[in-house]
């Protein structure tokens, strides 16, 4: 993280964490949760 003339590097929108090999994955934001989610489609007939 790069923060020039700042006081708050981050904020709780953009999320934190190591990129290919490194760190854990992502923590924070909605990318922190997409982690833990799976995207399932889901079609309803007759509406």
């Amino acid at each position: 993280m790069v923060g020039l003339n700042t006081g708050i590097i981050s904020m709780e929108v953009a999320p934190f964490g190591g990129v290919k090999q490194s760190g854990l994955g992502r923590e924070g934001s909605s990318y922190g949760l997409d982690e833990y989610l799976e995207v399932k489609a889901f079609h309803v007939g007759g509406l």
